[in-house]
Parts: C-alpha cells; sequence; structure tokens
C-alpha cells in the first residue's frame, strides 16, 4: 500500500511546486510592472503633471477594453451561433469525424479562449490609438474649409482617422468572425463540399450572408471615404500631394460610384440570406472586382493620360493654385514679405554708414568652433563639460542688446576616470555649475573669447542667479540629493581652491527637484529600477533624501506633453535670477488637404542636425504652439502657449486641462530671451525653396525653383548650411532685431549648378510685435551675385589669402575656417568668416587670427573685422565693428604663427600655391560629382604643395 501511494504523494508535491513557483514568477513579475509604473506616478506627480499620465493610461485602458470586447464577443457570438445551429444528424466524412473527436474535449475551451486571445490582441491595437479618440472627442474647428468638398479642415484632422480606424477595425473583426462561422459549419456538417457541388444548412447560409453583407457594407462605408483622403495623398498627376484635375473628375466620382456598387452588393447578400440564391451576390461581387480596376484604376489612367497630359498646364492650374495656397498657410509662410533688393558689387568707402548698427554686432565667435576654447579657459575640472555646439543669445549689457555666445558648465562624470565609484557618482557628483558666455562680435588681442561672464563662482555681466544645474542636457541618469536640516553636506558645489586645488566646496539641495525616498518602499522600487543597491542600503539615503532622474529638459518637456514634436536645440538662459532651459515645441499634422507632405527629419538636416538613415515622420502642417521652459535648478516644468489660435493646440489643451499656461504669464525676462526656432525655420525655407513662387504656370514650370546651399565649411558632401542668429537690420524692415537668416540659390538642374544667390530669408526673432515676421529678399535674375559656396572656393583661390592660409598652417598648428555669414548690408551682401589656428600638439584649442571678408568681387583678410571692412571699403568703411579696439598680438610661438609677407620674386612658392589651387579646384569639382576617389587625390595633392609651399619660404 505504501508503494502505490508514493507516486501519487511525489506527483501532488511535483504539482503543489509548479503552482508555487508559477504564482510566486507571476507575482514577482507583478511587482516589477506595478514597481515601474508607481515610479511614473511618482515622478509626474512630484512634476505636477500626474494628470497627464492618468489620462493616458485611463484612455487606454479604455480603449483596450473596447478592443477587447468589440473583437471578443462578435467572434465569440459568431462561433456559438454556428455551433448551435449545426444540423444535428448531418452525415460526416471520416476525416471530420477524426477532427471532432480531437476538438470536442477542448470545444468549450476554444469556444472561450479563442475570442479571448483574439481580443486581447484587438485590445493592445486599439489602446495605442487614444490619441485618435480623444482628439475627436475634444476637437477644435479650423474655421476655414477644403477647396473641394467644402468641409472644416477639423474633419480631416480629427473626423477621418476616427472613421477609417473603427471601419477598418470593424471589418477585420467581421472578417475573423466570418472566417469563425464557416470553420465551425464545415467541422460540425453546416457546410459540406461533395466534388463541384456545396451544400449548406439554412441557418448557416443565413449567417454567412448576413457576416458577408456587414463586411461589404463596411468597405462600402471605406470606400466613400477614401474620397476625402485624396486631399492629402499623393496625386498621379503634377501635385506632390492633394487632388489635382484626374482626382477631383475622375478618382473621386469612382469611388462615390464604387461605394454605391459595393453597398448594392452588400443588399444582394442580404436578399440572399432571405431567399437563398448565391447567383446575385457572386455576381455582383465580380461586378464589385471588375469596377474597381476599370473605375478606379484604369478610367483615371486614361484620363490623366490623354486628357491631362497634353495639357497639363491649363488643366492642373487651379488645383496648383489650391495647392500653393494650402501649403503656405500650413506652413506659416502664407504672410512672408518679399522685398526686391538689387544688390550691388561696389565697395564704395562709407558703404556701411547706413548699417552701423548691424556692422557693429557682427557675430565673428564661431559657436561651432568656440566650444574647444570654453573648455580650455572655463572648464577647471574634468568633471565639467560644455555642449559640443553653443547657443546664441541676445543680453542688454550696459544698456545695448549684444549678441552671446552662451553655454552651460555641466557636470561629466566620464571625466573622472578610474576614480568614479557608485557612491561617488550618486551622492557627491550630481550637478553642474554656472554659465560660460562671450561676446559674439569680440576678441581678445591673443584670439581667445571676451568672457561677459565666466569663472567659478560666476562673475560678470548676467547678474546673481542660482548657478547649479541639476537639469540639463548631459546629466546623469539618477542622482540622490537632499537631507536633513543641519546634516552634513556631500554634493560636490564647485572647486573652491581654483582649477589646480583639490579643496572643494560641498552643497545640499533645498529644492523640490524629485520623488522622495522617504520609506523603504520606495528605496526598493528605485534600487530596481536603477538596477543599484545603494539606492536601498546606503546611509547617505534619508527620508529627506530626493531622487533625480530623466534630467534632459527635451526629456521632461516630452513627457508632460506627449502630443509636442520638440525643436533639437533647447538653449539656456538667465531669467529671473535663474538658469532656465527654453525649449520650442509643435503641433504637427499630416492631413492638411492640399498641403504638400515633407519629412520633417529631411527638411531640418544640416551641419548640426544630422539626417536618419530613415524619415518617418511626415508632416503638413506645422506650428511653434508652445514655449516651455525647464528650471536648471529644480527640474520645473512649465509650458506656455505661444500660439493660442492653433485649433490643435486647443485640442489637446481640452484632452489635458490646466497644464499649459497662457503667453500672458511669461515674465518679461523671459520674452527677452524668446527666440524663433531653428527647426521651425529650416522647415519654412524648405518649402518657400519651392513655394516663393505663387504663379501657377511657373510653378508648373518649375523655372524659379532654390534651395539651400550647401555648408561651404562643411567636409561632408550634400550638408546643407544652417540658419544663423544676428542682432541685424534686414532691408525692409523698420529697425534691427535680432534674427535667424538663410540663403537660396538655384536648385541644380541636370546639367548645370550655379552657387549664385537668389534669395535671403529672414525672420524677427524678439518677442514683441514683428516676432515671426518673414521677410524674403529676392534678387534680381539679370545680374548675379555669388553663393556661399562661389564665395568660399574665392577665398581660398585668392593668391594673398592661399599664401596666408598656407603659412598660417606651417609647423604644428592647423587653420579652421569659421561659419561664413552673409550680411545684406551697404546695399549689397556682405560675407564674413573668422578664420582660427589651433595647435595640433600640447594645449590645444582655437585662436581667432584672421577675419576675411568679401563684398562683390572684392576681398580683404586681415587681423579684425574692422580692420578688414576698412579695407574692404576703400580705407574706411563707415561703420565700426565690434572689435576695433582690438589690437592684435603678434605670436612668438609654433601655436600662434605670424603672417609673414610672401615674398614676391619666389618661383618655387609661387608654383607650389598655383598647384594647391588646381587641386583645391580639383577637389570641389570631386565633391560636387561624388568622386570620393577623386577628392582623396586632391587632398594629397593639395598637402604636397603645401609641403613645397613652406619649403620654399624657409
Amino acid at each position: 500500500m505504501s508503494t502505490q501511494s508514493s507516486p501519487t504523494a511525489t506527483n501532488r508535491t511535483r504539482v503543489t511546486l509548479t503552482i508555487t513557483a508559477v504564482i510566486i514568477a507571476v507575482l514577482v513579475i507583478a511587482f516589477f510592472v506595478v514597481s515601474n509604473l508607481y515610479t511614473e506616478v511618482l515622478w509626474y506627480d512630484q512634476l505636477g503633471f500626474l494628470g497627464v499620465l492618468t489620462t493616458q493610461w485611463f484612455a487606454g485602458a479604455a480603449m483596450f477594453l473596447v478592443g477587447f470586447l468589440g473583437m471578443a464577443i462578435p467572434v465569440y457570438v459568431s462561433i456559438l451561433v454556428a455551433f448551435r445551429a449545426r444540423p444535428v444528424y448531418a452525415k460526416l466524412n471520416s476525416q471530420l469525424d477524426r477532427y471532432q473527436q480531437v476538438i470536442e474535449p477542448l470545444r468549450r475551451l476554444a469556444m472561450i479562449g479563442i475570442p479571448v486571445v483574439l481580443g486581447i490582441f484587438g485590445g493592445v491595437s486599439t489602446a495605442t490609438h487614444w490619441p485618435v479618440v480623444l482628439q475627436w472627442l475634444n476637437k477644435t474647428p479650423f474655421g476655414q474649409v477644403d477647396p473641394q468638398f467644402g468641409l472644416d479642415i477639423s474633419f480631416y484632422f480629427y473626423d477621418l482617422p476616427l472613421f477609417h480606424g473603427a471601419l477598418g477595425f470593424a471589418s477585420a473583426v467581421v472578417l475573423i468572425s466570418f472566417i469563425g462561422a464557416v470553420a465551425t459549419s464545415y467541422l460540425y456538417g453546416a457546410l459540406r463540399f461533395n466534388g463541384r457541388e456545396v451544400r449548406i444548412s439554412r441557418s448557416a447560409r443565413i449567417q454567412i450572408a448576413i457576416t458577408a453583407a456587414v463586411f461589404i457594407a463596411l468597405q462600402a462605408a471605406s470606400i466613400w471615404l477614401d474620397q476625402f483622403t485624396t486631399l492629402y495623398s499623393p496625386a498621379q498627376g503634377f501635385l506632390v500631394t492633394g487632388a489635382g484635375y484626374t482626382e477631383a473628375n475622375a478618382t473621386i466620382p469612382g469611388r462615390a460610384i464604387l461605394a454605391g456598387i459595393a453597398a448594392l452588393v452588400a443588399v444582394l447578400f442580404i436578399v440572399t440570406a432571405i431567399i437563398g440564391r448565391w447567383r446575385l451576390p457572386i455576381i455582383g461581387t465580380a461586378l464589385l472586382l471588375v469596377s474597381g480596376l476599370v473605375v478606379g484604376s484604369l478610367y483615371p489612367w486614361i484620363v490623366e493620360r490623354f486628357q491631362v497630359v497634353p495639357s497639363a498646364q491649363t488643366y492642373e492650374a487651379p488645383y496648383i493654385e489650391r495647392d500653393i495656397k494650402a501649403t503656405r498657410e500650413a506652413y506659416g509662410v502664407s504672410d512672408v514679405k518679399e522685398v526686391p533688393y538689387s544688390a550691388t558689387s561696389d565697395a564704395a568707402p562709407g558703404a556701411l554708414r547706413a548699417d552701423a548698427e548691424t556692422t557693429a554686432n557682427i557675430r565673428i565667435l564661431d559657436p561651432a568652433i568656440a566650444p574647444n576654447a570654453f573648455k580650455q579657459l572655463e572648464q577647471f575640472k574634468q568633471y565639467y563639460d560644455f555642449a559640443p555646439h553653443l547657443d546664441v543669445d541676445r543680453y542688454n549689457i550696459d544698456g545695448k542688446t549684444q549678441d552671446t555666445v552662451i553655454a552651460v558648465r555641466e557636470l561629466n562624470q566620464a571625466g573622472l576616470g578610474d576614480s568614479q565609484t557608485d557612491y561617488s557618482n550618486t551622492f557627491v557628483y550630481t550637478h553642474g555649475y554656472g554659465v560660460v558666455a562671450a561676446y559674439g562680435n569680440q576678441r581678445s588681442s591673443g584670439g581667445e573669447p571676451v568672457f561677459l561672464e565666466s569663472g567659478i563662482p560666476s562673475v560678470g555681466s548676467l547678474g546673481d542667479f542660482e548657478p547649479r544645474v541639476y537639469f540639463g542636457e548631459k546629466s546623469p541618469a539618477y542622482s540622490i540629493v537632499g537631507g536633513a536640516k543641519g546634516s552634513k553636506k556631500i554634493e560636490l558645489d564647485y572647486p573652491s581652491g581654483g582649477e589646480k586645488s583639490e579643496q572643494n566646496a560641498s552643497t545640499t539641495f533645498t529644492g523640490n527637484g524629485g520623488p522622495k525616498l522617504d520609506n523603504v518602499f520606495k528605496k526598493l522600487i528605485y534600487a530596481i529600477k536603477f538596477q543599484s543597491e545603494q539606492i536601498f542600503l546606503s546611509e547617505a539615503v534619508t527620508d529627506k533624501s530626493q531622487i533625480m532622474y530623466d534630467r534632459d529638459p527635451k526629456e521632461r518637456v516630452q513627457k508632460v506633453a506627449p502630443y509636442l514634436t520638440l525643436d533639437n536645440d533647447s538653449y539656456p538662459a538667465i531669467v529671473d535670477g535663474k538658469i532656465v532651459w527654453i525649449v520650442d515645441g509643435y503641433t504637427t499634422g499630416t492631413n492638411y488637404p492640399y498641403s504638400r507632405v515633407g519629412q520633417l527629419s529631411d527638411m531640418i538636416a544640416d551641419t548640426y542636425t544630422p539626417k536618419p538613415a530613415f524619415a518617418v515622420d511626415d508632416v503638413n502642417y506645422i506650428r511653434n504652439s508652445v514655449k516651455a521652459t525647464v528650471d536648471a535648478y529644480d527640474g520645473k516644468v512649465t509650458l506656455y502657449a505661444w500660439d493660442d489660435k492653433d485649433p490643435v493646440l486647443k485640442t489637446w489643451e481640452k484632452v489635458f486641462p490646466a497644464t499649459v499656461k497662457p503667453m500672458s504669464d511669461m515674465d518679461q525676462q523671459l520674452l527677452d530671451h524668446v527666440r524663433y526656432p531653428s527647426d521651425l525655420f529650416k522647415v519654412q525655407r524648405a518649402i518657400l525653396g519651392s513655394y516663393h513662387v505663387t504663379d501657377p504656370g511657373s510653378f508648373f514650370s518649375s523655372d524659379d525653383q532654390w534651395v539651400t546651399p550647401e555648408d561651404p565649411v562643411s567636409t561632408t558632401a550634400n550638408i546643407l548650411q544652417p540658419p544663423y542668429y544676428l542682432t541685424m537690420q534686414v532691408p525692409g524692415t523698420d529697425a534691427p532685431a535680432f534674427t535667424l537668416y538663410s540663403t537660396f540659390i538655384p536648385k541644380a538642374s541636370a546639367d548645370s549648378t550655379r552657387n549664385v544667390l537668389t534669395g535671403y530669408l529672414a525672420v524677427d526673432s524678439d518677442a514683441g510685435p514683428n516676432y515671426g515676421k518673414l521677410t524674403l529678399l529676392t534678387l534680381p535674375k539679370q545680374t548675379t551675385q555669388p553663393g556661399p559656396g562661389q564665395v568660399q572656393t574665392n577665398f581660398r583661390t585668392n593668391t594673398d589669402v592661399a599664401n596666408q592660409l598656407a603659412l598660417l598652417q606651417r609647423g604644428e598648428t592647423k587653420v579652421e575656417l569659421g561659419n561664413l555669414l552673409t550680411l545684406p548690408v551697404g546695399g549689397g551682401l556682405l560675407y564674413v568668416q573668422p578664420v582660427y589656428v589651433q595647435a595640433t600638439t600640447g594645449t590645444i584649442y582655437p585662436l581667432l587670427r584672421k577675419v576675411l571678408v568679401s563684398f562683390g568681387d572684392k576681398i580683404a583678410f586681415e587681423d579684425t573685422l574692422n580692420q578688414a571692412l576698412d579695407t574692404l571699403f576703400g580705407g574706411d568703411s563707415g561703420a565700426n565693428a565690434g572689435d576695433g579696439s582690438v589690437t592684435p598680438t603678434t605670436p612668438t610661438d609654433p601655436t600662434t604663427p605670424t603672417t609673414p609677407t610672401t615674398p614676391t620674386d619666389n618661383a618655387a612658392l609661387s608654383k607650389a600655391l598655383a598647384d594647391y589651387q588646381a587641386a583645391f579646384a580639383d577637389r570641389q569639382a570631386a565633391y560636387a560629382a561624388n568622386d570620393l576617389v577623386s577628392a582623396a587625390e586632391a587632398d594629397d595633392r593639395m598637402v604636397k604643395a603645401i609641403e613645397q609651399a613652406i619649403a620654399a619660404s624657409s
């Protein structure tokens, strides 16, 4: 008896252990899931945006439930009806008998399990579409109608996506229900095949016919809605987006006809359910398929090929006009002010007298080259760092607006090297310290930046402000800060003993910057989240401790405003005694009727913003609707409605109420540092390259298309020149303003590329009545003004410039050309480019040694911008540049070489320079042809020519 009971007991023990293990595993997984969700709750709650999280969760859960029930119930009912209506005494073949024997024991489980599993998939699918539903429930009219159907634009943004989504989901449900009904009917004998004969029971016929009718009716509704999608879909004819002549006169009517045919076929299936004849719906379905080919594809092709193409300009003109108007409106360029600008090439003395304020603010400090100088002069310790590209802003210094290159001194724990520990990374090295700012238009006598705010602690012209940076673009993944009052300070504040001293000042965070670790459970869940036992075990964690994470300004704004597309460049500003990050947010759409669809990441790609391998961010509507700030000390996020007329933002404000403040709440100091966002400007310049043309005939002929020029200082081919911020007075405006500008050249044709200037786009970036006003200077076609690429080539191939550049690179130094700026001053176009010299060994950082300028066909190359302008304009430009008081020092060490006079009777040197110029020209041509092999060969020849020039001049 004991022998028999032993195996039974063992089996029971195994079952018990298995069940226990499963329960424990489920509990562990549930704990991890709940812990992660709870940390999200704590993060949003501390920031004051818990409603944003809960709204998403509740909306997602509700949509999951709708999807689950919407899929599971119809599938279950369909299978159940087919099973209960099965013939009781049906004669089945042996194969079906075997199927039933296998399935019957699992029938009840399958009838419930299959709908449940499918319901879960349906729920997951619908849960992700909560934004579509919430926008539809809270939609705001645009107050504008489309030109084809006369419907408000909101129909295309909110109604159409919801209707299409609902029809698509319903079609999937009905199709799966149909398959379930057919399979069940076949398995239980209601549907039988005997050779070519098909036998179907009355109940199965009714169920299958009605299900088919519902499916076809849904397709009829979908085809009807497809009429409206033509207004933001690719066109067959000339238009890139929207309904052209063929779509308006063939495709749209054809879809209406197809929808009617489909509705008729659905009725025929209902008739079949009643009278039992399948011939009519089968013929109707065949007719629908044939009609789809003829009416939906063949007829529009015939209209396009034989009616439109022979006289395309005439037929497409009204639709091109729609496209131009809609695109300019959707991208915010409908009010661009076009100013004819007949640029002179005569560099007459005193020509800049009327542009004295613009000239005084010309920026010679390149924010892309300056970081190395900032690091060398203002980093102080290896655990500090600056961004690889600095930001340009403006500050009021001594009553004058001053363009400023500014950077935050952020924490870089990687700089600690091997001295890093979990404890120091978590509790000691928690924040950066201060900002460094330099005059954009000045340089020291030695070529270094002239700082207006520098040092640790920070001193300068920006006043008193909280210098600690706990939230920044380079902040650690997490830090634990704070402590009880009177407790020991352990957070490193700044090196109080100077650069070479290890004496440090410490602090304790006193703000509200993260969730509090005031109980064991919170410590445990964060230890799990960040996989660090220090959080749970360390004595440094007290009930007053706070944990900071998700610290990048853009990441914080994105989490509290998930509906926004953020600008790539968040920038710091000193506002009301604080360092704040300013982040621009966009509302976008892809369904604006007739507006050209573009890929956002492609349109904003340039030297500073890389182009992704695959762009999937289509847009055809964009507004800078929100400006957000993130406090660098406590991470507080504030959203302001910058474009309170944007209907998309109004809709989201209804979805997430009380999360966006009105623009009237913005402090004046904050308004002083608002600027026009660069990504929006780059999108608009891409659109205006074609859509500056408003005449349909000219637009159709594409005879005046423009593009942004390639960056002349970039070593990578096909990289566009970025726009630049400058304080200047653009022709056609009333006063100088902080301006963002870019230039245009003709779009290359198949057989020619001309790098001549055709347009100059600028936008006012100062908050006020003129903010966002676009000015487009259009240059006459009869004359040619060199574009940035041509000017850069002129600089490099000019004999005097080439001589001096070659000599500046002798020894252990190299020359780096700064950003090439274009300014519409003196009645023409002035090009300014700083030239930096940098050592290749030892202490390496760039020094501004020379400035290149060009006006018309004249070039000057001097130690300062002020000297260069005077030289360029016949000895007196009529205005002073910002570096007018600088007397450059004469460098004597190899890192700061002199600029000796080039001998005029040295034949070997002349030949070497001529070889260099020829090699450089070949290199430019090779890059233009994307011939990298020839480019490399030309590089080798340039190097050899420089070596020969150095040898000849020594």
